[in-house]
């Protein structure tokens, strides 16, 4: 007769072998719509940690402000709550100022150029800051060419910025450089804008060409333009502690299906864009684009954000991120 101790021994390993371990369930929030790229390129991303860990590892995916909007996932992140989110860089930079040197106006003349920068040392430095902080970044996805709508007038000359009451990000080189041009620029959560443009609280806002489709700011603004004021990065962060108590195999498992999710993201992210803009002119908003003397004048007015950024978090970075974006 077996010992008792070797009876139940041999009941809980035949029991683990028919029921393994749970997976391990990680938690993403985001803010951005259910069909937006990101929102598609984060349900990639939990397919591919799935097949890559074996099933050891499940991502549960949040996105339209379901876990609360960029602020809370910031904080939830922070505190361990949820394991990540995916975020516009704008509202990380509150956290990690440094965020606002690749925001620095009218720096990029096009996603070439943006992503050249963020791919290379000045990313890299970035993601040192983010470390420091508590976070992981696992990549940065295309947010976009950030463009100004508004229902007072075309904007065709830097005056026709002036006296606009323009929703921003919290993003204080981005609130900088719409006073600098002459604008009245108004900090508020996404979730209000729409009701905020509706009832004239705000004469406009700016976003990329795709979030103002997603978000139907054309159903509440008049004239369209392509500004292109700032290019704006989607950061995926994962909370450090979190991440760092993963196994290696599982770590790089994460950092893998990041990079092919991310780059999936950017290559539709660029189509959407395009597509945007299209459907915005289709549904009847009049589209301004900004001639040459224009973009020159506005560079011209925000060169004295750039001179104050630097004042706030150092050169160093800045001429990097200049350096890099004028580099051919």
């Amino acid at each position: 007769m077996k010992p008792i101790f070797a009876w139940a021994s041999a009941a809980v390993l035949s029991f683990s072998a028919a029921f393994p371990a749970a997976a391990e369930t990680l938690r993403l929030a985001g803010n951005f719509p259910v069909e937006h790229s990101s929102s598609l390129a984060m349900e990639r991303f939990a397919e591919a940690v799935a097949d890559k860990t074996g099933g050891a590892l499940t991502v549960a995916t949040f996105p339209a402000m379901q876990l609360g909007g960029a602020k809370e996932n910031v904080d939830q992140v922070r505190s361990g709550v949820v394991f990540g989110t995916w975020i516009g860089s704008a509202y990380l930079s509150r956290t990690v100022t440094e965020l606002e040197a690749v925001s620095l106006p009218f720096a990029y003349p096009d996603r070439e150029t943006a992503f050249r920068v963020i791919d290379g040392a000045a990313g890299e430095l970035l993601e040192e800051k983010l470390a420091e902080r508590g976070f992981v970044a696992l990549g940065w996805m295309e947010l976009g060419s950030r463009n100004v709508t508004n229902s007072v007038r075309p904007i065709e000359t830097v005056e026709d910025f002036e006296g606009l009451k323009i929703r921003l990000q919290p993003n204080e080189t981005h609130l900088a450089t719409f006073r600098a041009v002459g604008a009245n620029p108004v900090s508020m959560g996404i979730s209000e804008v729409y009701s905020a443009l509706q009832q004239g609280v705000l004469d406009g806002q700016e976003n990329p060409f795709a979030i103002i489709a997603s978000r139907n700011f054309n159903e509440v603004q008049t004239y369209l333009s392509d500004s292109g004021h700032f290019f704006d990065y989607i950061v995926l962060v994962a909370n450090k502690r979190k991440f760092d108590r993963l196994p290696e195999d599982q770590q790089n498992a994460v950092r893998e299906a990041a990079a092919e999710a991310i780059a999936w993201q950017r290559e539709t992210a660029a189509a959407e864009d395009d597509a945007s803009r299209q459907a915005l002119i289709d549904a009847g908003m009049t589209f301004t684009p900004l001639n040459d003397e224009t973009r020159a004048a506005l560079r011209e007015r925000s060169q004295s954000v750039i001179a104050e950024l630097k004042e706030r978090i150092g050169t160093d970075l800045i001429d990097l991120v200049l350096e890099e974006a004028a580099a051919k």
